[in-house]
């Protein structure tokens, strides 16, 4: 087995296609089939199915495949520090959708300045926040709890070799836009909210609800948009006077001042937080980097 081979299985399963991962690697097909046929004889299972339509993973692929990633970041992560001529080192943070989130990334990047890292803010769903952090996409990730997906991604963190660390606790709130109907009230009820859409986020495609993005995932909502990115979100709640579940925590900096947030009466307690590989404490600017969120959250 070489680092070469796994570098083959990855752009494969990236591609979906083996004649589309040969010209992104600039091999001849039979060479890149060749290959991997050589390491599936190795390690004794078939990585692939192949077909007319492509290929796909198999259960044993998937397995061996998180491996083969995290091997590779690895070599990759020994090369930005150790081999001469590397000068750029990398630093990622992965996000469920807070601006919170972005705005600390924002002062972070301007204490550090951009000539030695080549920073990437990933905002995104959660099984992929997940992802990141475990196949070493992402140093941190930022998501949160509540008593509804607490056991679930608890159980998920373990299986992945991950750990949460909270960072503030917030009572649910409506997210509106600030000429909304119901903008003025101090106090929101589900009823309150029935004539109007509640704009969520995708699930994304393991479509589990313990991974929404929003809390009461499992209301029956009377008007359901989904959306996969923020700044739809904000379009809708201000062309349809839509709503969204939030934590209540508006960055006003990067929000401005045009949406507003309203205690919602059935709403839970929401504990924002971060994951990060298990037994791996934050780098230098991973460090930085929660040092702002802490003060973001509290804007």
């Amino acid at each position: 087995m070489t680092l070469q081979q796994l570098k083959y299985v990855i752009a494969i399963a990236d591609s979906g296609s083996v004649n589309s991962a040969a010209k992104n690697l600039y091999l001849s097909q039979p060479s890149l089939s060749s290959a991997v046929r050589e390491l599936e004889e190795e390690i004794g299972f078939e990585l692939f199915r192949r077909s007319n339509r492509g290929v796909t993973i198999t259960a044993e692929g998937e397995e061996f495949l998180n491996y083969a990633r995290q091997v590779c970041e690895q070599y990759a992560l020994l090369e930005d520090r150790f081999v001469a001529g590397r000068s750029r080192k990398k630093f990622s943070v992965s996000t469920q959708h807070y601006t919170f989130a972005v705005n600390a990334f924002v002062e972070m990047v301007r204490q550090v300045g951009m000539e030695e890292y080549e920073f990437s803010i990933l905002e995104t769903r959660t099984y992929e926040c997940i992802e990141n952090v475990r196949d070493y996409k992402s140093e941190l990730g930022i998501l949160y709890l509540d008593e509804f997906n607490e056991k679930y991604l608890t159980k998920l963190f373990e299986e992945n070799n991950l750990e949460f660390h909270p960072l503030r606790d917030c009572s649910t709130c409506v997210y509106l836009w600030g000429e909304h109907p119901l903008a003025g009230r101090d106090r929101l009820t589900m009823s309150d909210l029935e004539p109007y859409p509640c704009i969520a986020f995708e699930l994304g495609k393991q479509n589990s609800l313990f991974l929404s993005e929003e809390v009461m995932s499992t209301y029956q909502y009377r008007q359901l948009i989904r959306v996969d990115d923020r700044a739809t979100v904000l379009n809708l709640m201000k062309g349809l006077n839509g709503y969204t579940l939030c934590s209540g925590i508006i960055c006003r900096p990067l929000n401005g001042s045009e949406y507003t947030t309203i205690p919602l009466a059935e709403g839970g307690v929401m504990h924002i937080g971060y994951i990060q590989r298990r037994g791996s404490p934050p780098s230098r600017l991973g460090a930085l980097y929660l040092q702002e969120v802490r003060k973001s959250i509290l804007l």
